[in-house]
C-alpha cells in the first residue's frame, strides 16, 4: 500500500490551525480569570478603605473563590472577620491555611499567629495559650510572649507571668523588673498571712530587691509587719520607703501617722511629715500632720487647712477647713458643708495616667486598662 503524501500536506496545516485555536482559547480564559481576580481584589480593597467591611468581605470571598490558593487573600479575609467579631469564621480561615501542604514556613507561622489572635480576641484563653506556645523560635515569638504575658496576668497565674517576663527581659525587650516585683507582691497577697507570715515576708523582700524604686513592696511589707504585731519594723519600713521613693509620701503618710501614735514617736513622725509637706504640699500628708497634732491634744486644727489654702487653692482643703471652723450663722453650716463635700468628692479620686479611669482608692494595676503603676500617688485635684 502506497503512502499518500498529500494527506500529510493536508494534515499539517489542519493540526497547526487547531493548535493555534486551542492556545488562543486558553489565553483568553487565562486573561479573563486574571481580570476577574484583581477586579474583585481591588474592589474589596476599595470597600475596606471606605470602612465598608460587609462589602469588602463579599469581594474578598469572590476573589478567593477565583483563586483559592492565594494565601494573602485568606489572611486579609481572616483579619476582616476578626475585626468584625466573627471569630469562628476567622478561625476557619486560618485553620484552612494551616491545613494546606503548599504553604511556606513563614506563612504557616503567620497563620499560626493569626489563629492565636482569633482565640485571644474570642476570649478562649486556653486555646490561645496553646496556639501561642507553638510560636517559640519563630519570627512571631516576641509578640507571642507579650500575648502570653497578658493572658497570665488576666488569669492571675503569676508564676507563669514571671517566667514569660524573664524570657522577654533576656531577649532584650526592655526591663520587666517592676512587673516582676508586682508578681511577687501578688503571690504574697494570695497567701494567708497568719499561717504563712515568713513566706509572705520573704516574697516581699524579693520584690524590694527586684525593684528598689517601687513603692508597693515596702507598703505591703509594712502592712505584713503591722498585722503580725511587729509595729517597730513596720514604721522603719515606711521610713525607708519615704527616703527611697519620696513621691510615695501621700500613700504612706496616713499609715505612718497611725503607727507613730501606737509607738509613741509622734514628734519624730511630725518631723518627717512636715519636711515632706514643705517640699510638696499634699493634702494626704497634711491630714496625717493634723491627726498627730490632734493626738497631742490640739483642739483647733482648722488653721492648718487655712494655711494650705494660702499655699494651694483647693476645694477639698476648703471643705475640711469649713468643717472645723466656727461661723456666725452656724445654722447654715450643715447645708454648706454637704454642698462642698459633694462638689469636692470627685476631686479626691485617683486617676489612671494611661486611660483616665478614676477610682476612690489607689490601684497598683489599673482595673480599666490593666496598666501597672499608672496611678499617681496624688489625687485628681493635686495633679
Amino acid at each position: 500500500m502506497e503512502f499518500d503524501l498529500s494527506w500529510i500536506l493536508f494534515g499539517l496545516p489542519l493540526a497547526f490551525g487547531l493548535g493555534w485555536l486551542a492556545s488562543r482559547m486558553d489565553l483568553r480564559q487565562l486573561r479573563l480569570e486574571n481580570r476577574q481576580t484583581p477586579k474583585a481584589y481591588f474592589k474589596g480593597l476599595n470597600h475596606l478603605l471606605n470602612e465598608q467591611q460587609d462589602q469588602a468581605i463579599d469581594a474578598f470571598i469572590e476573589a478567593v473563590q477565583h483563586d483559592p490558593d492565594t494565601s494573602e487573600l485568606h489572611f486579609a479575609l481572616g483579619n476582616l472577620f476578626r475585626r468584625r467579631g466573627e471569630y469562628e469564621r476567622a478561625v476557619r480561615v486560618h485553620q484552612h491555611l494551616l491545613s494546606r501542604g503548599d504553604l511556606t514556613q513563614a506563612d504557616r507561622d503567620r497563620a499560626q499567629h493569626a489563629l492565636a489572635l482569633d482565640y485571644l480576641k474570642a476570649g478562649l484563653l486556653d486555646r490561645a495559650e496553646e496556639a501561642l506556645n507553638k510560636l517559640d523560635g519563630t519570627a512571631h515569638e516576641t509578640q507571642a510572649h507579650l500575648a502570653l504575658l497578658s493572658i497570665y496576668e488576666r488569669s492571675r497565674d503569676w508564676a507563669k507571668a514571671s517566667a514569660i517576663a524573664q524570657k522577654l527581659s533576656d531577649a532584650g525587650q526592655g526591663s520587666f523588673q517592676g512587673r516582676q516585683a508586682h508578681y511577687l507582691c501578688e503571690q504574697a497577697q494570695a497567701l494567708d498571712l497568719n499561717n504563712n507570715a515568713s513566706e509572705v515576708v520573704a516574697l516581699l523582700k524579693q520584690a524590694i530587691d527586684a525593684a528598689p524604686q517601687a513603692a508597693r513592696a515596702r507598703m505591703a511589707l509594712a502592712h505584713a509587719y503591722e498585722q503580725t504585731h511587729r509595729a517597730p519594723e513596720a514604721y522603719t519600713t515606711l521610713e525607708a520607703l519615704a527616703q527611697q521613693v519620696p513621691s510615695a509620701w501621700p500613700l504612706l503618710a496616713p499609715k505612718l501617722a497611725s503607727l507613730a501614735q501606737s509607738l509613741h514617736c509622734i514628734d519624730h513622725a511630725l518631723g518627717l511629715l512636715q519636711t515632706a509637706y514643705a517640699k510638696t504640699a499634699s493634702l494626704d500628708v497634711l491630714n496625717a500632720i493634723v491627726s498627730l497634732h490632734a493626738a497631742q491634744g490640739e483642739s483647733d486644727t482648722s488653721h492648718w487647712y487655712a494655711q494650705h489654702l494660702e499655699r494651694e487653692p483647693s476645694l477639698v482643703a476648703a471643705t475640711q477647713w469649713i468643717a472645723n471652723e466656727k461661723f456666725e450663722h452656724e445654722q447654715f453650716h450643715p447645708q454648706v458643708q454637704r454642698a462642698l463635700e459633694r462638689a469636692a468628692k470627685p476631686l479626691q479620686r485617683y486617676r489612671c495616667a494611661a486611660c483616665g479611669f478614676e477610682a476612690t482608692q489607689h490601684f497598683w494595676q489599673c482595673p480599666g486598662c490593666q496598666a501597672w503603676d499608672s496611678y499617681p500617688a496624688r489625687r485628681v485635684e493635686e495633679l
